[in-house]
C-alpha cells in the first residue's frame, strides 16, 4: 500500500486545473478567513469582557501579535521559496501546519483558570504558535495559486469559488460566532468554528493543493535565491512597487470603512447598533455576484483595466455614504460599494500572479513566497492607517464616549467624512498607482 507522503509525492498537476480541484482550492478561503475574522472582531472583547484582564495589557499583546504577524510574512515567503522537498515547495507546509492552526485557533478561546497575568501569558505564548502556523498555511496556498493557475483566463475562473468561500468565511466569523457563544459559551464555539476549519483545511489540502511536475523555475537546478537578493529584486520590481502600494492605499480604504460603520449606525443614522450588520451584509452579499461579473471582466480586457475600473467603482460609490438618513438608504449605498469591493477581492490577487510570472522571466526563479510575503508586510499597515484615521477625525469631530448618543453636530460630519471622503481619498492614490502598473497585456 502506497503511503499518504509517497501519494502526494506523485501528485503533480501537469495541465490546467480541474472544476473539482479549483472548488477543492478555492474552499481554503472559509475557515482562513473565518479564523481571521472571528480573532479580529473578538478576541480583545473577549480578554477584556470576559476574561478582565486590564485593557492596556491587552492593547500591548495585540501590538505584538501585530509586529510578529508582519515580520513573519517575508520570512516564511522567502523560506517557502528555497526549500525543496520530494513533496513540494507548498504542499509540506501546508500539510505540517494546519493542525497547530487550528488547536492553536481553538485554545485561545479556552485559557485555564488563571489570574490576569497568567491570562496574558497564555494568550502571548498561544497566539504566538496561532500567528506562526496561519503566516505557514494561509502564505503557503495563496503562493500556490499563481502555480495552480497559470493563465489570466484560469486565474480569474479559479479565484471565484476561493473568494466567495472567503466571503462566507467573513460573514460566519462576524455574524456567527456571537450566535455561537451566547448559545453553546466561548468553549463551545471555539470546538464548533475549530472543527470546521479543520474538516474544510483537510478536504481542501487532499483534493485542491498540488503543486506543478514542472514548476518552470530555473533555479531547480541552481542554488536558490538568497533571503537579501529576495529582498532587492521584489522592489527593484518596477510594476511589484506601484501594485503593493496601491494595495495599501485601497485595503486601508476598506478597513476605514468596516471601522466606521459602527460609529455611522449609531450616531448618524440614529439606529440600533445591531442594524449595522445589514450595512455589512449589503456590501458582502453584493461581493459574491461581483465576483463572477469581474471574473468576466477580466478575461475580455487585463488585469490592470479591469483592476482600474473596480477601483473607479468603489471610490465612486463609497461617496454614496454621505447622503443617507436611514438605514435602508445606507444598505442600497452598501450595495454599490459591494460591487467595486467583489472587484477588489477578485483581482488583486490575479494582478499580483502576473506581477510573479513577470519577475520569473526576467529572473529565471519562481518567487511566489517572497512576492506574497512582502505583500502581506507592507499592507499590514493599513491596520496602522485605519487606527489613525478614526483616533483624528473623532478626536477633531469632538466625540466623546462619556455623552453618549448625545454628540455635538460636528461628530455627524466627521464620521460621514471617515466613512466617504477619506476612503475616497485612499482610493484616488490607489488607482494612481494601478494606473502606474507597466503591464498592459492580459498575458505575459
Amino acid at each position: 500500500m502506497t503511503s499518504l507522503g509517497g501519494r502526494l509525492r506523485e501528485r503533480r498537476l501537469d495541465t490546467a486545473p480541474s472544476r473539482a480541484q479549483s472548488i477543492a482550492f478555492g474552499a481554503s478561503g472559509f475557515p482562513t478567513q473565518l479564523m481571521a475574522q472571528t480573532f479580529s472582531a473578538f478576541v480583545v472583547y473577549f480578554y477584556v469582557s470576559q476574561l478582565a484582564v486590564p485593557a492596556g495589557w491587552v492593547a500591548v499583546a495585540m501590538i505584538a501579535h501585530g509586529i510578529l504577524n508582519a515580520v513573519l510574512n517575508p520570512v516564511v515567503g522567502a523560506l517557502s521559496d528555497r526549500i525543496r522537498t520530494p513533496w513540494g515547495r507548498r504542499v509540506p507546509w501546508i500539510g505540517l501546519g494546519i493542525v497547530p492552526l487550528v488547536v492553536a485557533f481553538a485554545l485561545i478561546w479556552m485559557p485555564p483558570g488563571l489570574p490576569p497575568a497568567g491570562l496574558i501569558a497564555w494568550f502571548l505564548i498561544v497566539v504566538a504558535v496561532y500567528d506562526i502556523a496561519f503566516v505557514v498555511v494561509v502564505l503557503n496556498i495563496s503562493a500556490l495559486f499563481p502555480e495552480i493557475f497559470r493563465t489570466t483566463e484560469e486565474r480569474a475562473r479559479g479565484n471565484v469559488p476561493r473568494q466567495i468561500f472567503a466571503i462566507l468565511g467573513i460573514v460566519l466569523g462576524t455574524a456567527g460566532a456571537p450566535l455561537l457563544y451566547d448559545s453553546i459559551g466561548w468553549p463551545g464555539m471555539a470546538l464548533v468554528l475549530g472543527g470546521v476549519c479543520l474538516v474544510l483545511l483537510v478536504w481542501s489540502f487532499l483534493g485542491g493543493m498540488i503543486e506543478r511536475r514542472v514548476p518552470e523555475d530555473a533555479a531547480e537546478g541552481t542554488a536558490p535565491m538568497r533571503f537579501r537578493d529576495q529582498v532587492t529584486y521584489t522592489f527593484r520590481n518596477r510594476a511589484f512597487v506601484p501594485y503593493v502600494l496601491g494595495s495599501l492605499f485601497v485595503q486601508t480604504a476598506v478597513a476605514v470603512i468596516l471601522a466606521a460603520i459602527p460609529f455611522y449606525v449609531r450616531y448618524s443614522l440614529r439606529a440600533a447598533e445591531g442594524e449595522g450588520s445589514l450595512l455589512l451584509g449589503a456590501i458582502f452579499v453584493t461581493a459574491i455576484p461581483s465576483i463572477v461579473l469581474w471574473s468576466a471582466v477580466v478575461r475580455r480586457t487585463s488585469p490592470r483595466t479591469a483592476l482600474l475600473w473596480s477601483v473607479a467603482v468603489f471610490g465612486v460609490a463609497v461617496l454614496g455614504y454621505l447622503v443617507p438618513s436611514n438605514v435602508l438608504g445606507a444598505a442600497l449605498v452598501g450595495v454599490a460599494v459591494g460591487v467595486g469591493v467583489g472587484g477588489l477581492l477578485q483581482l488583486l490577487e490575479v494582478v499580483l500572479a502576473q506581477i510573479i510570472d513577470a519577475d520569473a522571466v526576467r529572473t529565471g526563479h519562481r518567487r511566489e513566497g517572497a512576492y506574497f510575503g512582502v505583500n502581506g508586510f507592507v499592507v499590514r499597515g493599513s491596520v496602522v492607517l485605519q487606527a489613525i484615521v478614526a483616533a483624528g477625525v473623532l478626536t477633531a469631530s469632538g466625540f466623546d464616549a462619556t455623552l453618549g448618543d448625545a454628540q455635538p453636530p460636528s461628530v455627524d460630519g466627521g464620521i460621514r467624512l471617515m466613512l466617504a471622503v477619506i476612503p475616497l481619498g485612499f482610493t484616488a492614490l490607489a488607482w494612481l498607482c494601478f494606473f502606474l502598473y507597466p503591464i498592459r497585456s492580459r498575458d505575459l
